[in-house]
């Protein structure tokens, strides 16, 4: 039981990163109506920018502090996060507004790929460690409960409660605030968003700079964890199933299905790798993602499309 207890909280925790990368695919979806390729290389580029501003500034400036260099480094990285998604805006989205969903799929595949060039002119190529205090050592719980205790990684857990404070802010912010309805507007009809007043470069802005913001705290979690590596970018793909799962419109969904996959990931490891002959993990979420698809293509939390003819 104990071991079953490890693998299942080591899931819960995978889970709720892959739902952090999940939400910028969410935010994206419920702004502009389309799939952001793009989040993985966006996830990439901001954990770079963190980890090489945290290296530089001591250097610059001349202090020793590493809580200055990562609060001044998080800050620049941010405001690198807000330009991108000003000129993502006033280059690429402008001049597609009001086109085929397939001509802004196509232009996400396009930032991902000047994104990933970009950060490798700017930033280099090799790996980079980020190091924000987060605790490295494991954390015995339950001893008395069962035989050897319970290993849990503190740094699973602390990332975990940044994920989950993220997303309990960015459901607020989506549901509470004007700007947050301004962008479900969006999300349901350019052109009537238009009409009433509401601006819609302003509001791409917004959501790709929040958007931003959320895969800035993945790739800082994600690098602190594996390290800054152009790999990195790879991991986001494991989010595409999630919100396949949870639904393209909905941030709760983005939370369960990253659970639901993360949870499932590690357990048909250790219980169906040794009968299948290992290797599920890589594939499970796909795997589910597709037969979601097959019964229940808008996932667990998505709104049902009905076309009226």
């Amino acid at each position: 039981m104990g071991f079953f207890l490890e693998t299942l909280f080591g899931g819960l925790m995978a889970g709720m990163l892959y739902s952090l990368i999940a939400i910028g695919f969410v935010l994206i979806y419920k702004a502009s109506g389309v799939f952001n390729f793009s989040q993985g290389a966006m996830v990439l580029f901001a954990a770079l920018a963190m980890a090489r501003f945290a290296e530089w500034f001591p250097h610059w400036f001349g202090f020793q502090s590493l809580v200055l260099a990562n609060v001044l480094a998080f800050i620049a990285a941010m405001a690198v996060m807000v330009a991108a998604a000003w000129l993502i805006e006033r280059l690429a989205l402008r001049k597609l507004v009001n086109q085929e969903g397939v001509t802004l799929l196509m232009a996400t595949l396009g930032i991902a790929y000047f994104l990933d060039g970009l950060g490798q002119t700017l930033f280099g190529n090799d790996i980079y460690k980020i190091d924000v205090g987060m605790p490295k050592e494991p954390l015995l719980v339950l001893d008395g409960v069962f035989q050897g205790g319970l290993l849990i990684s503190q740094e699973d857990l602390v990332a975990a409660g940044i994920a989950a404070l993220l997303v309990v802010l960015l459901a607020l912010f989506f549901q509470k605030t004007a700007t947050g309805r301004a962008l479900r507007a969006v999300a349901d009809d350019h052109q009537a968003a238009q009409s009433i007043g509401i601006p819609l470069s302003r509001i791409w802005v917004i959501v790709w700079s929040v958007a931003g913001f959320s895969a800035l705290v993945a790739g800082i979690i994600w690098g602190s964890k594996l390290g800054v590596q152009f790999s990195l970018s790879l991991v986001a793909l494991k989010a595409l199933p999630v919100v396949i799962l949870g639904g393209l419109t909905s941030i709760p969904g983005a939370i369960i299905g990253g659970l639901l996959i993360g949870v499932g990931e590690k357990l048909s490891e250790i219980y169906l790798g040794p009968l299948l002959g290992g290797g599920i993990e890589i594939w499970f979420a796909y795997v589910l993602a597709l037969v979601f698809l097959l019964v229940r293509p808008q996932g667990l939390f998505g709104e049902k499309i009905i076309d009226r003819v």
